[in-house]
């Protein structure tokens, strides 16, 4: 029965790029004869659009001299048809940021020059390129500014195409309903749009497949498996081989799930995709984990490979660089200025030590001046605990101007969300009143309940930008003294995901494995979580830090052998509350271990490190009654442990 199920989704194949290498040939032999420069750019964009199947780099090539003629006869619209090509190659090979640049190229000349038709494809291309980036509400906004340009009338294939890209957008943000409708209007004109009844067909199986009806939904998957063949359109039919896989694995059917995940990693390897290379890599490496650990590993590394170099090329990465740059630049500047004055104050208490001795020995020869030198000595004493008192402030200050970046980077995503939701609606809202006017009242529901839907987001996510301002708040306020009920996990996986993203923020080719592991019995415990909050910060960047040497923590060393990675649990043992951070690092050598709870004490290079945050960490757990200590093995890593009374 497997094997039957198997013979029954492969495709036809056969000839498969028969037709379409016909048509390139035949766009050929008009290019030669053409002398028209108009008609030769649009020619070279056509064979550039139809070389997205057989060869990226050759299609670029005719994108490429597309724009070059459209720049020198200035023809606006080769120009901004060319850029598009560019934009859809680039999206092919997974270079969003690149992908990005040119479609936003395209959409300015378009705009510039009133080229309504390119401004409508423009749009949709953008779309496109945000729902890769899995932001589907600007995807959804970018489709429906489409469908305004088009109305009803224009360009009936275009609109074609426009339907699937929202009904794919639609999928994703798991709207069923709206997803069937979109994307069967797309299947039921596809006389429209023959090159895409793969995309469309994958689809319309995956929404199947979420309503339970496997059958059907094999049966558009095979469908879409067969015209991406005759296309050779690797791309797509290595989605659809992950969603069948995808199906199979929820079944349980693990043979029939490795076997089409596997066929969905060749294709997207000829693809040369690292999204779909990523997706499939990851889905074996999910599958083979319970059973077979090395071929998990084998998969995982497929994945890693393809995530870093998609990574470097990340659209949404090169977009937040931008918004980030300039907060980035200040935050540099604040962490140096503060390490260098820590760095004066260290000077300035070793000075004060100094004075102390001199003060002694003064008393010591000069009995008669005893008084005036006791005056002497409260005073510098007095300065003392003042400079002890700003030092420990400079290492709370340096821990708050970590957490910023991330901070900026953890806020930015709701409020994207919420920003992106609401100019839908507003979009949705003049559509629905659109529909109710023509007495569509079927239609306005289903857009009313999309726009029920997205309400309830933009509530979610503006709870989430509220509860990570608080806890912001919460961080930098100096702490009262009083001790509250508090969620222990809450507040570590808090400053696990700040701190990751705070050094992301400082060194974009910082990467770490996390991993996390809490106890949910433990309920509420008794702390000062502002304290205890520091705390947990401190050792959390401490482990990132160490995980692995060499060369600098997560920072990237393709040579080394290690995945930097840290663990953070919790556990709740009679009446005590056990909180661990752990790292694979190089742990710390048995010579030193005595010492890294003393004030000063740092193994980090001058200028990086005060050596007050351990000093402090003991402090205020000790404080609590509790208790820091540290598992070590050299070789293997460092485990640090914060031992708390329930309450």
């Amino acid at each position: 029965m497997k094997k039957l199920v198997i013979l029954m989704l492969l495709p036809l194949v056969g000839n498969m790029v028969v037709a379409q290498s016909k048509y390139t040939d035949s766009l050929n032999i008009e290019l030669a004869k053409t002398n028209d420069d108009t008609s030769r750019v649009l020619i070279l964009a056509d064979l550039a659009y139809y070389h997205r199947y057989q060869n990226l780099d050759t299609g670029m090539v005719y994108a490429q001299q597309a724009l070059s003629l459209a720049k020198n006869i200035k023809f606006f619209r080769g120009q901004a048809i060319a850029y598009q090509m560019m934009s859809i190659i680039y999206r092919y090979l997974g270079n969003y940021s690149l992908a990005l640049e040119k479609g936003y190229a395209g959409l300015q000349i378009a705009n510039d020059n009133h080229l309504i038709n390119e401004q409508a494809f423009c749009n949709m291309r953008l779309g496109t390129i945000f729902n890769a980036l899995e932001d589907y509400p600007k995807a959804v906004s970018f489709y429906h500014k489409t469908m305004q340009i088009l109305g009803p009338e224009k360009l009936v294939r275009a609109n074609a195409l426009n339907w699937l890209n929202i009904g794919s957008a639609y999928l994703n943000l798991n709207q069923l309903d709206s997803a069937w409708y979109y994307n069967k209007k797309a299947y039921d004109n596809l006389n429209l749009i023959k090159d895409l009844r793969s995309d469309v067909c994958r689809n319309l199986g995956s929404i199947l497949v979420k309503k339970g009806d496997r059958f059907s939904a094999l049966q558009f998957f095979n469908e879409g498996l067969d015209a991406a063949g005759k296309l050779n359109d690797n791309y797509v039919s290595s989605t659809i081989y992950s969603s069948i896989a995808r199906m199979y694995h929820n079944e349980k059917n693990t043979d029939s799930g490795i076997y089409y995940a596997k066929k969905g990693l060749e294709a997207a390897q000829k693809s040369k995709n690292p999204m779909t290379i990523l997706a499939c890599g990851n889905l074996l490496a999910e599958i083979f984990e319970p059973s077979n650990a090395a071929e998990a590993l084998r998969y995982f590394k497929i994945a890693a490979t393809a995530k870093e170099g998609l990574f470097g090329n990340s659209t949404l990465q090169a977009i937040q660089a931008l918004v980030v740059k300039e907060e980035e630049r200040k935050n540099e500047i604040e962490l140096a200025d503060l390490a260098y004055r820590a760095k004066l104050k260290q000077y300035g208490l070793l000075s004060g030590l100094g004075a102390i001795l001199i003060v002694a020995f003064i008393l010591y020869r000069n009995n008669k001046q005893k008084q005036k030198a006791n005056k002497i000595l409260e005073s510098t004493l007095s300065n003392l605990k003042a400079t002890q008192s700003q030092l420990v402030q400079s290492e709370k200050m340096a821990s708050l101007g970590e957490l910023t970046a991330g901070i900026a980077h953890e806020i930015q995503n709701p409020l994207n969300f919420v920003n992106n939701f609401s100019e839908v609606n507003t979009e949705l809202i003049d559509e629905a009143g659109e529909e109710m006017d023509k007495g569509n009242i079927s239609e306005a529901k289903i857009i009313l309940n999309d726009i029920k839907a997205n309400e309830e987001k933009i509530n979610h996510h503006g709870k989430r930008a509220d509860a990570i301002v608080k806890g912001m708040l919460q961080h930098s306020r100096s702490s009262s003294g009083v001790k509250e009920l508090t969620d222990i996990n809450k507040l570590a996986d808090e400053y696990l995901r700040l701190a990751y993203h705070g050094l992301r923020a400082k060194d974009k080719t910082f990467n770490a494995t996390m991993i996390t592991d809490y106890d949910e019995t433990i309920g509420n415990i008794n702390i000062i979580p502002q304290d205890i909050g520091r705390v947990i910060l401190n050792l959390i960047n401490n482990a990132f830090y160490a995980a692995p040497l060499p060369p600098q923590g997560g920072f990237s060393d393709p040579d080394y052998k290690h995945v930097p990675t840290v663990w953070v649990s919790t556990k709740k043992v009679g009446d005590k509350v056990f909180v661990s951070v752990r790292d694979n690092g190089p742990g710390i050598p048995q010579k030193i271990l005595d010492k890294i709870f003393q004030p000063f004490f740092t193994t980090k290079p001058t200028g990086q490190g005060t050596g007050l945050g351990l000093s402090l960490s003991y402090d205020i757990v000790k404080a609590h009654g509790g208790e820091l200590k540290v598992e070590t093995k050299e070789g293997e890593g460092s485990e640090f442990i914060i031992n708390l009374s329930a309450p």
